[in-house]
């Protein structure tokens, strides 16, 4: 159905073969990608006044990057409850999987467990959303 590929790849045809910048293994990467799905989960968490969740992810953010995540400061008011939260439950939904995605082929159970947890409650809450605005 495809045709394999037959030639070199161009890093590998370069004379001299550079070996002098760094290189990141697989693991290192994944680490790298799920930091970043986290911390924008986080975000997003701390919009929607999660501070618990918040907390929980700001941890596996520090212990995947070294130090603790950026966040915003406490006196900017959390979510404005007036406006509709599913945007964003939608949005911490989607992240949390990623963020799951990336866990399970990183083998790191403690943020695919918390991931699932965390799309669950968004689920959750988009679905209560759903069932008041029927009614």
């Amino acid at each position: 159905m495809y045709e394999p590929i037959r030639t070199k790849s161009v890093v590998h045809r370069m004379p001299g073969g550079r070996t002098d910048f760094p290189h990141r293994s697989r693991g290192e990467a994944l680490d790298i990608q799920l930091a970043g799905h986290l911390a924008a989960l986080l975000a997003v968490t701390d919009e929607l006044g999660l501070d618990e969740a918040a907390a929980r992810i700001a941890d596996q953010v520090a212990r995947l990057r070294g130090s603790r995540p950026a966040r915003a400061a406490h006196e900017r008011p959390a979510h404005d409850r007036s406006t509709d939260p599913a945007p964003l439950h939608r949005r911490a939904h989607d992240l949390a999987g990623r963020a799951l995605l990336v866990a399970a082929s990183r083998a790191d159970t403690t943020v695919a467990i918390l991931a699932a947890e965390r799309m669950d409650a968004h689920a959750a809450a988009l679905e209560s959303q759903d069932r008041a605005g029927a009614l």
